[in-house]
């Protein structure tokens, strides 16, 4: 999927490349400025996202919002309509999300809220300003805590042992969590996101019969990256 979005941004390269060339040669006079051409810039990462991310539901807000915007410079909305239609758009997003992502999770906190009764089993990790790392080389992994504040954390289970499903909870405030899972396990991701998120690169079919790792994320201008 990453390579997915290396060719949408390739293909948007090579075309203005190739247009300003031929403006340049006089063989064509194409105007690559065109009215809300900076509407681009929110279409084609809402469009990668929406491809690549597993939440999708800010990713298609954000599509909507920069093709509307597009609309508008291009004329063909006018920006009065679009203030007439714009509380009764988030009311239709919040209720969708509520209706589709409501019954979710709650399953997923519930699974979250068991697995954390068993704390005291938790390694607890926490870089502030600094960063820090920790490796399992056939060690059995009990779950986790981790805190990035202003600092980074980076935590390999490639080769850690993981016999039922674990939780990790992981804060990133200002910082980052790399987290590196073997490919013996399913994952979940729960994400709140205030001016951040969680990328998760696995894309791996549910196995019922594997233990599942879940992974229990609040970004605050920080990220959570899961491979």
């Amino acid at each position: 999927m990453k390579r997915f979005g290396n060719i949408l941004w390739g293909l948007l390269i090579l075309a203005i490349g190739i247009i300003w060339g031929l403006n340049a040669l006089g063989i064509t006079n194409i105007n690559i400025f065109f009215n809300g051409w900076w509407t681009l810039f929110i279409i084609i990462p809402s469009l990668i996202c929406l491809f690549t991310k597993e939440s999708k539901m800010w990713s298609f807000i954000w599509l909507v919002i920069g093709i509307v915007l597009l609309l508008c410079s291009q004329g063909i909305l006018t920006f009065s309509l679009i203030s007439k239609l714009i509380i009764p758009f988030i009311l239709v997003v919040i209720g969708l999300s509520l209706i589709f992502k409501g019954s979710i999770d709650k399953r997923l906190k519930e699974r979250i809220k068991s697995l954390n009764e068993n704390k005291e089993k938790q390694v607890e990790y926490c870089a502030t300003f600094g960063g820090e790392e920790a490796r399992y080389d056939g060690k059995e992994f009990k779950g986790a805590n981790i805190d990035a504040i202003f600092g980074s954390v980076d935590l390999d289970l490639k080769n850690a042992t993981i016999t039922k499903d674990q939780v990790i909870n992981a804060n990133a405030i200002f910082g980052g969590i790399d987290i590196i899972v073997p490919p013996n396990v399913n994952i979940k991701v729960k994400s709140t996101p205030i001016f951040g998120g969680t990328s998760n690169k696995l894309k791996t079919t549910y196995n019922e019969n594997l233990p599942t790792i879940y992974i229990n994320s609040l970004t605050m201008f920080g990220g959570v990256e899961i491979k």
